[in-house]
């Protein structure tokens, strides 16, 4: 009896007893001993932005990175969030694998998703099959976000991705002293609060260094891959208070004369070629001098957010380089730092101290926000996003924001350190390589193997190629000769030096006279389109991006945002319903699987069993301090607060319940702008009050029953004030389908997740 049935791979011997059978054990892994991976991926932190790319900003363990590792200055990527790291991670085009956009969506076509393909085995996946161990910290966006709650599926989570180990947030933003937490496959609460000097970027480097810590202790042979994807640069802005005041006054002078000076050093340093053209002000940047004295202090204290969070994360990835050197690891730890797309366009002219203000299409009054909250800005209790001027400095020399395929939105920074692999240390790279590229290059410095099939799924190819050949040889050739852009529409195409380019009016017919065409080789920034002196160029080029749509996936091509919202819930899924019952104890559910109550008519039953003592704490919360819904008995009374981006619209009554099953509900009922509402005990209406004008997105952040965990909607309490009864179940009953102007707002929103 030599085979066994149970083991069909087993090459020893199995007879009656173990006295007449030989043992036999697979061989382990060919990664062992292998280099440890560390990807830190920052988000939207534009091309200038790093101290060794141009800026004036602190960055100095990036900084000392790049000087003894190579800073490439033709690294580009999607121009989007979730599509970039899909081709981080996987070494195949967005579009391929089914994330052309923001994972939020699901078009109902091949190239939109929301999820990763199985057709794509992950970077951690085939790490993890060769040895090493595997971990995510930080933002993952990768996941169709209404399957982010707790009752999944868990399809698309880190750790059904590959990761042996997860710990940060699912969504595309969080706030950073109050994020929703996701512990590998469960929903956890923020180990601190802002008052205890909590932030997640720390967090997360606490994690990932444990895990490591962890792992060398006890498997020193296995090497490990982390994926360390923060938070920042993305908004919400927010750093601890003495980050924010090391930055007061320094950008006074404004992004006018900020640019310039970026943009002589970039010229200085040779991380532009002398002869490049700073690109003109993008069409509806206002001149720094034409703002008045209120705007410019506004924008000037949103930079300096940045410039704090920025000069944060960097000190957190100190931390972790420290450890690394402190255990003997970073030697022989391939490192990268770098984006994921350009700088963000989502604070619009003049910047805004709540994001979500602009979704709602509420403007700001920036004179009351200069007299009365300019301390709050970069603090827990705000969520701001600088203005178009900012961004574009950050992007110089480079056109326009992420979103885009000019090189605002495609171009960003990457630096490379291994202290056993580059002998050519502080040096530049000028290759062409794109996003695809770095998994293929991960995958042969590891040995890891590609399969053509990956638990059970037939792979398509690897769209990438290596560039390890960049890394010993400055005069190496970029390692493809193509590269295709696409996003909502806007298209591009790098082919051998040369580039063409679209800037797509949405809704308007894709048309060939969209297309500019540059040299790169001469015009880093793409200033000079000389379409008219190479028509034939113009057209072999425009044909080309054709068929690299056809070979991967990018058609149809859909310029669409705001009707890709709003439509008919999908069956199968979480909102496939117009009721939802949760039964308390319940973890926190995220916005996107949340009960839509947005612009709509709804109502919220709560049936509850009151003890023999005080009654209170919060029945439901929802948002937060800028934004949000917050149920709760207090001092007596019942208490519906609705707060409008800061103004609270208050329904309060008195609430006398003996002990005993009793039902506390509320009720909105929407009319024109506004509504009505009313809260109710056992069927009773106790009162109601007018809301003049309703919020249609409700904040980033999700839903609590029983209680306000993270950051709390009103200062009545003190987070998280959990409710002394019992809860028996809550029910959301919500109208079927939200109106124009919140379908607008839902787009607005999610954009900005990127």
């Amino acid at each position: 009896m030599a085979a066994s049935p149970n083991e069909p791979e087993f090459k020893g011997h199995i007879g009656r007893t173990y006295r007449d059978s030989t043992p036999w054990w697979p061989d382990p892994p060919d990664g062992l001993g292998g280099p440890n991976v560390v990807m830190i991926v920052l988000d939207d932190t534009g091309f200038a932005h790093f101290g060794c790319y141009g800026s004036e900003l602190t960055t100095p363990t990036i900084d000392r990175l790049a000087e003894n590792g190579l800073r490439y200055t033709n690294f580009h990527t999607t121009a989007l969030c979730s599509p970039s790291r899909a081709s981080l991670l996987t070494g195949r085009n967005p579009h391929a694998v089914g994330m052309r956009g923001v994972s939020n969506w699901n078009t109902g076509y091949p190239h939109m998703r929301g999820g990763i393909s199985p057709r794509a085995a992950t970077l951690p996946e085939l790490l993890r099959a060769h040895g090493y161990a595997t971990y995510a910290a930080g933002k993952w966006h990768l996941a169709p976000m209404e399957e982010t709650s707790s009752g999944g599926p868990h399809t698309n989570w880190p750790l059904q991705k590959g990761f042996d180990r997860f710990y940060g947030f699912l969504q595309g933003e969080t706030d950073q002293f109050y994020p929703e937490l996701t512990s590998d496959n469960g929903h956890v609460d923020p180990p601190g609060r802002p008052e205890d000097g909590y932030h997640v970027s720390e967090d997360i480097v606490d994690r990932a260094t444990g895990w490591i810590g962890d792992l060398q202790s006890v498997r020193p042979d296995r090497p490990f891959f982390l994926y360390l994807a923060f938070g920042a640069t993305h908004a919400p802005h927010q750093a601890p208070a003495e980050y924010l005041a090391r930055w007061r006054g320094r950008f006074d002078d404004g992004y006018d004369e900020a640019r310039d000076r970026w943009f002589a050093r970039q010229l200085q340093m040779g991380v532009v070629p002398e002869g490049t053209t700073l690109a003109p002000r993008n069409p509806g940047v206002p001149p720094w001098n034409d703002l008045t004295d209120n705007q410019k202090a506004f924008a000037a204290r949103l930079q300096e957010a940045f410039a704090a969070m920025l000069e944060h994360t960097d000190v957190q990835i100190g931390r972790l380089v420290e450890f690394l050197e402190r255990r003997e690891l970073l030697d022989n730890t391939v490192l990268m730092v770098l984006s994921d797309n350009g700088a963000s366009r989502e604070g619009g002219p003049y910047g805004v101290m709540d994001e979500f203000s602009f979704f709602n299409a509420a403007w700001e009054d920036i004179d009351e926000i200069v007299t009365h909250r300019l301390d709050d800005i970069g603090g827990p209790h705000s969520h701001c996003n600088y203005p178009w001027g900012w961004a574009q400095a950050g992007n110089s020399p480079l056109r326009w924001y992420k979103q885009n395929t000019y090189g605002g939105g495609v171009r960003d920074p990457l630096v490379v350190h291994w202290p056993n692999g580059i002998t050519d240390a502080g040096s530049f790279r000028r290759q062409f390589c794109h996003a695809i590229d770095v998994a293929p290059t991960l995958l042969e410095i590891t040995g890891a193997p590609i399969p053509d099939v990956f638990n059970g799924s037939a792979q398509m190819p690897i769209h990438g190629a290596s560039i390890t050949q960049t890394f010993a040889d400055p005069s190496a050739s970029a390692p493809r000769s193509i590269q295709y852009f696409e996003q909502m529409g806007h298209r591009g195409l790098w082919a051998d030096g040369w580039k063409i380019t679209t800037y797509h009016q949405q809704g308007q017919p894709i048309d060939d006279t969209e297309w500019g065409l540059f040299n790169l080789d001469h015009d880093f920034s793409e200033c000079h389109d000389v379409s008219t002196d190479h028509p034939e160029k113009l057209r072999e080029l425009i044909d080309a991006w054709w068929a690299e749509a056809g070979q991967y996936g990018v058609l149809p091509l859909d310029d669409r945002s705001i009707e890709l919202f709003g439509g008919a819930p999908r069956p199968g899924t979480v909102h496939a319903r117009n009721e939802y019952v949760y039964f308390p104890p319940i973890a926190h559910i995220p916005s996107d699987a949340a009960p839509p109550l947005g612009g709509r008519t709804w109502a919220i039953t709560a049936r509850v069993d009151v003890p023999d003592s005080d009654l209170h704490g919060v029945l439901y919360a929802r948002g937060g301090h800028n934004v949000g819904h917050s149920f709760f008995v207090k001092d007596g009374a019942v208490h519906f607060d609705y707060n409008a981006l800061g103004t609270h619209h208050r329904a309060t009554a008195p609430l006398t319940l003996a002990p005993g099953r009793h039902e506390i509900a509320a009720r909105f009922d929407r009319r024109g702008p506004g509504g009505t509402l009313t809260i109710s005990a056992d069927g009773q209406d106790l009162t109601s009050i007018e809301i003049p004008k309703i919020v249609r997105m409700l904040g980033s952040t999700g839903l609590d029953v029983g209680r306000d965990a993270l950051s709390p909607v009103v200062d009545d309490y003190e987070s998280p004030f959990p409710f002394t009864g019992s809860i028996e179940r809550i029910t959301f009953q919500v109208e079927s389908r939200p109106d124009r102007a919140e379908i607008e707002a839902m787009a607005r929103a999610e954009l900005a997740k990127e």
